[in-house]
């Protein structure tokens, strides 16, 4: 009788144990500190894109910041540039223009922007460096934290989280000061007046900052950014892509500088596993390509000094092609083999796009009209038998300065606007609505809805000129 239920004790343990390895606990990666030609690359993009984004707030143009999105006056002002919601098409474009570019890098090399230009990556490399002049290298790191809690171990953490969460706020401060002004905020900051919308972005946009970089790191690019999943059927087999050389490489084995390796049958990895060492997410890319891998390069500098030291030559991780590899051409032909018909689609769209764009802004004219007509009557009879339509005109002046504009109409019969010559002085980068009448003199044969051109055109400027097609509606 205890037999049966022993049996049944012994599966429900092999089934929970069997649970227990579908949940990965996380293991913390503590990369090493690398020197190369990628490592200094990717200090300078941080370095580049952080000036850019922290002192872009900073800048003044025609006395209000040179980029601002004013979401609550609906404007968006970029340096000369002003942009209202009726120019949308503006950021459709640049939509277009960023997912052409990451298709265009991805196909070439990989995945760049994760590597290099990636907030994730750049705020963790932030981070890491802050955690290292803290805390020390690697193996300091993990003793400290295989350490009981004590005096020591409480100051330095206190000390490391500070210096984050300092960073992490003063970034999201920096991204609500897109939205208001970056003065205004911090004179808010002094005073504590911050409004509602205003608290909760700055804390919202630090919090992620400080949790991704500072606690998420590697788990980020792993399971929640889907860059990493689709990434593969943007790659292609000439795709220049973080490889291995398994040729040279195999088999690997510890040695010393002095030995001849190749009459013992070794290959040129040494088994030094410092390119797993410094990788940020803690893969083995003489495993082959993963998922995983953001394409830093840190594994290739890593090894390139192991292979300095040792007098081999540098490249046994590098750069290359799966069809490179795999011997179907020399690394001399991975060159040729970026101008296949894949990129070239992908930079001719682009350059298209980008042309099309930039002769958009530049004929962009600064004036935009919007004819309404009047709700109430839309067609009255006056005293002297002239029909008569109402309209209200937005002149919308997206220039820096202000304005005079004169209003005319024009269509078939006899159509008069009242008053003749409507004269409408508009303020710098502001919306003015005017009342307007168009009168005419019916034809017999006119009936229904007849065509009329209003033209609003500066006084000061002739070249700034807009024309609106309307109706002027004939009652029976």
């Amino acid at each position: 009788m205890n037999r049966p239920l022993k049996k049944i004790a012994l599966v429900k343990s092999e089934a929970a144990s069997v649970e227990q390895k579908l949940y990965e606990v996380r293991k913390k990666i503590y990369p090493r500190a690398v020197t190369g030609w990628f490592a200094t690359w990717r200090v300078v993009v941080v370095l580049l894109t952080q000036l850019l984004y922290y002192g872009a707030p900073w800048l003044t143009w025609n006395g209000r910041p040179a980029v601002l999105f004013d979401l609550a006056a609906r404007k968006f002002y970029i340096f000369e540039l002003v942009l209202f919601p009726q120019d949308f098409i503006f950021l459709a474009a640049l939509l277009v223009i960023s997912a052409l570019s990451l298709f265009l890098f991805t196909a070439v090399g990989g995945r760049l922007f994760c590597g290099y230009a990636c907030p994730q990556t750049v705020y963790t490399e932030i981070f890491l460096w802050i955690e290292r002049r803290i805390e020390g290298d690697p193996l300091k790191q993990m003793k400290l934290d295989g350490r009981p809690w004590g005096p020591r171990k409480l100051a330095l953490k206190a000390a490391k989280h500070g210096a984050w969460i300092a960073v992490a706020f003063w970034t999201g401060l920096t991204f609500v000061g897109y939205f208001t002004p970056i003065r205004v905020l911090l004179q808010e900051l002094g005073h504590f007046g911050f409004g509602p919308w205003e608290t909760f972005w700055v804390l919202f946009y630090g919090f992620a900052t400080y949790g991704n970089a500072g606690w998420m790191r590697e788990q980020v690019c792993k399971y929640m950014c889907p860059y990493a999943r689709f990434q593969g059927v943007m790659f292609d087999p000439d795709t220049l892509v973080i490889t291995y050389d398994v040729k040279r490489g195999e088999p690997r084995g510890a040695r010393s500088k002095s030995a001849d390796y190749r009459e013992k049958g070794l290959g040129d990895c040494v088994d030094c596993g410092i390119c797993v060492q410094v990788c940020p997410t803690g893969i083995d890319i003489r495993n082959g390509l993963q998922y995983e891998c953001i394409g830093c390069a840190a594994c290739i500098d890593a090894c390139d000094q192991v292979m300095d030291k040792m007098g081999y030559p540098r490249g046994l991780i590098r750069y290359s092609t799966e069809n490179a590899m795999a011997g179907k051409y020399p690394d001399t032909g991975i060159l040729a083999r970026l101008f296949r018909p894949r990129v070239l689609v992908y930079a001719g769209v682009l350059t298209a796009i980008l042309v099309a764009f930039g002769a958009t802004l530049y004929a962009r004219v600064p004036l935009k009209v919007n004819i309404m007509r009047d709700r109430v009557a839309m067609v009255r009879e006056a005293a002297d038998g002239s029909i008569e339509n109402v309209y209200r005109i937005q002149i919308i002046n997206t220039a820096e300065h202000g304005h005079r504009y004169i209003l005319t109409a024009s269509g078939d019969g006899d159509l008069r606007l009242l008053p003749l010559r409507e004269v409408v002085d508009v303020a710098p980068a502001a919306t003015r609505i005017v009342a307007v009448r168009l009168r005419g003199l019916p034809r017999e044969d006119q009936e229904g809805a007849q065509p009329v051109t209003f033209r609003v055109e500066a006084l000061d400027d002739p070249r700034l000129s807009v024309e609106e097609r309307a109706n002027f509606m004939i009652g029976r």
